[in-house]
């Protein structure tokens, strides 16, 4: 994808931030630019943080690791919530550390709090996650936009459950709404103007195409024995059960459907999933570098 004299006109000392669509190639982007310039790079997909899926987020593989310093990679257990929160914090010290790193992933909202900056709003207690998902179960999310402030009722989207869900959680936790949160938002850690800032941009049926084949390496690769590895601790309630494809690999395992099916499924929603990247990021990163 990156030929030489893109790398050379690199500069050494700004970090570099890489954002693409899942299977357009950008963590191998970010592997050639690494080996050539002598960076680490770090991660900024909030599923490749968990330690038990990395056939299936397509986190980079144990070759690839040893080739350059990786951080911020499956270090975090299955059940354990991480927040863009926690991503930036870990982000900072290792800011601290290394000033030019390569930042790479499919997160977008990693790199726009990363960017513009994110409100510190306090961790929202246990108790109330679980009340707020005990609500949604048995009452649906819907009943939950009642008791959200005015404010935020207004500028969020009340037909995204997790967004609605967050937004009660803050609300329940600190007696203030997102929107009053939003209004003390801190400087970013980064200014885009300060980096090297690159877009894998590439068309529908070149990703759709790379889906289709990658599933069937993932297979090659392993994937099976890693989802039975997952099998008996499976809980779908676990962050780390949001990778695309958990769900459905857990149906197949317990036979409920057909290795055809079990494909066409995961291959549907990586698809999915990819348009919606897509649609985000040329909307929010027009500035940034596009690379196709």
């Amino acid at each position: 994808m990156a030929n030489h004299n893109f790398i050379n006109q690199i500069s050494l000392e700004t970090p570099i931030l890489i954002a693409g669509q899942t299977a357009s190639g950008k963590s191998q982007l970010a592997l050639q630019i690494a080996e050539k310039t002598n960076r680490v790079i770090v991660n900024a997909d909030a599923i490749q943080v968990y330690k038990n899926w990395r056939i299936l987020t397509a986190r980079p593989s144990i070759a690839d690791e040893a080739l350059t310093t990786h951080m911020l990679y499956g270090h975090i257990p299955a059940q354990i919530e991480y927040s863009v929160g926690h991503w930036l914090k870990d982000i900072k010290k290792i800011l601290h550390i290394y000033l030019n790193p390569i930042i790479v992933g499919g997160t977008g909202l990693y790199f726009s709090s990363l960017t513009n900056g994110l409100i510190d709003i306090p961790d929202i207690p246990a108790q109330i996650r679980l009340e707020a998902k005990n609500r949604v179960h048995s009452e649906g999310f819907e009943s939950l936009i009642e008791e959200i402030d005015a404010e935020t009722s207004k500028i969020i989207d009340k037909n995204n459950p997790m967004r609605v869900q967050r937004a009660w959680e803050v609300m329940k936790a600190t007696g203030r709404g997102l929107v009053s949160w939003h209004s003390e938002t801190p400087k970013p850690l980064l200014e885009v103007r300060n980096c090297e800032t690159i877009l894998v941009d590439c068309d529908a049926s070149f990703i759709n195409n790379r889906i289709n084949s990658r599933f069937d390496q993932m297979l090659d690769d392993g994937l099976l024995e890693e989802a039975s590895s997952n099998f008996s601790t499976w809980d779908e309630k676990n962050p780390s059960s949001k990778a695309i494809g958990a769900k459905e690999l857990m149906a197949f395992l317990n036979n409920d459907i057909s290795m055809e099916k079990l494909k066409e499924d995961v291959v549907i929603a990586t698809r999915q999933y990819a348009k919606r990247q897509r649609t985000w990021f040329r909307s929010k990163m027009k500035s940034w570098k596009k690379l196709n």
